[in-house]
C-alpha cells in the first residue's frame, strides 16, 4: 500500500465533546447546522458528516451543489442539507428532486425553482436570504416584496422552509453596533413575513461566532463551522465567553490532529545555509531533519524560518525556506532522532501540543484559511 507523506486523524470523543459543549451553551431548542462547506474545514467531508451523524447532528449545511452531492451520497436518508451558495440553474433541478434545501438570495434563482418545482411536481425547499447589513448576497426591501408575491402565488411550487441573513463579524467586537443593527432590521423582516401569513420552520442568522456570543440571533436554527471542530472563531470570542466564569479552561477540543515522519537527518557545518537561497546561516553545528510536507500539503511558504513541529517530545524550529514538498527542522537538542519517527505538525506529543492557532499567531494566516488549506489527497482516518 502506497502512504501518504502526512495524514490527518479525526477524534470522535473530540467532536462529541464540542458539540455536547455546544448544545448546553444553547439550550435545547435550535437545530444545529453542521456546516461542512471547504471539504468540512479540511478535514474530510467523507469522514467527518458520519462522525456528526453518530453524535445526533442530522442537518448540514454546504456552499455548492457539488459540496452538496458529496454529503448526500454519504448521509443518512433522513438526515438534512442545504446549501448556503453555488447552485447552477441545471442543478435547482437535482436539489428539488432529492429534497436538497438551498438558499434563494435573488429572484431569477426563485424563478427558476418554481419553474423547476412545476416540471417535477415537487415543492422547491428553499430559504429565502435577506439582506440586512452585510452586503454580500441577499434579498433588497423591494426583492422581498417580488419573492413573497411569488410565493404567494406558487405555494404549491415553493416550501419556505426557512428565512435568514449573514451576520457581517460576529467574531469582532469592533462590529458589536454593525450586528446589533442587523438584528434589528432582521427581526423587522420576520414580523412582515408573519404579518403576510408566511410562518418559516427555521429562522436563522447565528454561525459559530454569534452562536457563542450573541444569544438573541439563535432563534430556530444554528449555523456551527468552526466551534464544532473545535476552534474558536477568534481570541475575542473565547475571552468572552470565559471572562465572567471561574473556570477559565478551553472547553472545546480539536478535533484534527495532523502529522508525517522524518524522511531524512543529516548533519550541517557552521558557516553552510540551510536549503534554498540564503534565508538561513547555520551559525553552529547542526543536525537537521527533513519532513516530506510543504507548501503544496498545506504548510504555508510564509512558515519558513518560523514554524514549529513537535519530534521526539520536544518543539523544535522549522527553518530555511519551506519548499513544495518539504522543510526542514532543527534537531540539533533532541537526541537520538531517526528517519521515520513521528513528526507532529498539529496535536499532541507527550506533554506538549501545537494547534492550528498557533500558526495564526506566527503568519498572516486564520484558523480557517489553515484548515480549509489542507488538501483533499492527505489521507484522513477517524479515531474513537
Amino acid at each position: 500500500m502506497i502512504s501518504s507523506t502526512s495524514g490527518l486523524t479525526l477524534d470522535l470523543e473530540a467532536l462529541r465533546n464540542n458539540l455536547s459543549f455546544l448544545r448546553k451553551h444553547i439550550g435545547p431548542h435550535p437545530k444545529i447546522s453542521s456546516v461542512v462547506k471547504s471539504n468540512a474545514y479540511g478535514h474530510g467531508i467523507e469522514q467527518f458528516v458520519p462522525m456528526a451523524e453518530q453524535v445526533g447532528i442530522d442537518h448540514f449545511s454546504v456552499f455548492s451543489s457539488a459540496e452538496a452531492l458529496r454529503v448526500f451520497q454519504i448521509k443518512s436518508p433522513d438526515t438534512h442539507l442545504m446549501i448556503m451558495g453555488w447552485i447552477s440553474q441545471d442543478e435547482i433541478e437535482w436539489a428539488i428532486q432529492h429534497d436538497v434545501e438551498f438558499y434563494v438570495f435573488d429572484l431569477h434563482r426563485l424563478g427558476k425553482a418554481i419553474q423547476f418545482s412545476k416540471m417535477l411536481n415537487k415543492p422547491a425547499r428553499i430559504h429565502l436570504e435577506v439582506e440586512t447589513g452585510m452586503n454580500r448576497t441577499g434579498l433588497t426591501n423591494r426583492e422581498l416584496a417580488q419573492a413573497l408575491a411569488l410565493i404567494a402565488g406558487n405555494r404549491d411550487q415553493v416550501s419556505l422552509t426557512g428565512i435568514c441573513t449573514h451576520l457581517a463579524g460576529a467574531e469582532s467586537i469592533a462590529n458589536y453596533y454593525r450586528i446589533q443593527r442587523q438584528l434589528r432590521i432582521f427581526r423587522r423582516t420576520l414580523t412582515r413575513l408573519e404579518g403576510q401569513g408566511f410562518h418559516p420552520e427555521f429562522r436563522h442568522m447565528a454561525s459559530s461566532a454569534a452562536t457563542l456570543s450573541y444569544p438573541a440571533t439563535r432563534m430556530d436554527l444554528v449555523r456551527v463551522g468552526i466551534a464544532q471542530y473545535g476552534f474558536w472563531p477568534s481570541q475575542e470570542v473565547f475571552i468572552d465567553y470565559v471572562h465572567s466564569r471561574k473556570n477559565k479552561s478551553d472547553p472545546l477540543r480539536r478535533v484534527l490532529s495532523w502529522k508525517s515522519r522524518i524522511m531524512s537527518v543529516k548533519e550541517v557545518q557552521m558557516g553552510e545555509f540551510i536549503n534554498y537561497g540564503t534565508t538561513f546561516l547555520s551559525t553552529s553545528d547542526r543536525r537537521i531533519a527533513v519532513i516530506p510536507v510543504g507548501y503544496a500539503n498545506g504548510f504555508s511558504r510564509s512558515l519558513s524560518n518560523q514554524g514549529r513541529v513537535l519530534i521526539g517530545g520536544e518543539r523544535v524550529g522549522v527553518i530555511g525556506l519551506v519548499n513544495m514538498n518539504m522543510m526542514i527542522a532543527d534537531i540539533t537538542n533532541v537526541p537520538d532522532v531517526k528517519p521515520g519517527d513521528e513528526v507532529v505538525i498539529i496535536g499532541k506529543q507527550g506533554d506538549l501540543e501545537i494547534t492550528v492557532a498557533s500558526f495564526s499567531e506566527i503568519s498572516d494566516q486564520l484558523n480557517y484559511e489553515l484548515l480549509a488549506r489542507l488538501p483533499a489527497d492527505i489521507e484522513r482516518t477517524t479515531s474513537k
